[in-house]
């Protein structure tokens, strides 16, 4: 079973980095879905309603759902190349800091690497 991440295949930074973590990912962890894509998955369309464009969110295999710094951190601990920089994360006084940074990229991401034009499907 695989974890779910659901990104916005719009935003440049977020194409590029599921591009780098996908070579990363050796043990075939993680699927990728565009959070523009969630509309044709029934299971996933509670998502649409909430922030899914604005936090990278992800399912894990057993169905918990991790949303902006939350799902980073989860993610580098199913890399084996991040594992341990992904624990180091999840020390419990580092959460305020790693969510101001991630909101502080995630407001500013298209102001600074533009938007890309998807294709319709």
């Amino acid at each position: 079973m695989k974890h779910i991440v659901f990104f916005d295949a719009s935003c440049p930074l977020c194409s590029t980095a599921k591009q780098v973590i996908q070579k990363l990912d050796w043990l075939d962890n993680v699927k990728w879905i565009p959070a523009q894509n969630i509309e044709n998955y029934e299971r996933f369309r509670f998502l649409a309603k909430g922030d899914v464009y604005d936090r990278i969110h992800m399912m894990s295999f057993k169905g918990d759902i991790y949303k902006g710094h939350e799902t980073v951190k989860k993610v580098l601990t199913l890399l084996p190349v991040t594992a341990v920089l992904g624990w180091i994360l999840h020390l419990p006084f580092l959460d305020p800091y790693l969510e101001s940074l991630y909101k502080w990229v995630s407001d500013n991401r298209h102001d600074w690497f533009g938007t890309k034009q998807l294709k319709a499907i």
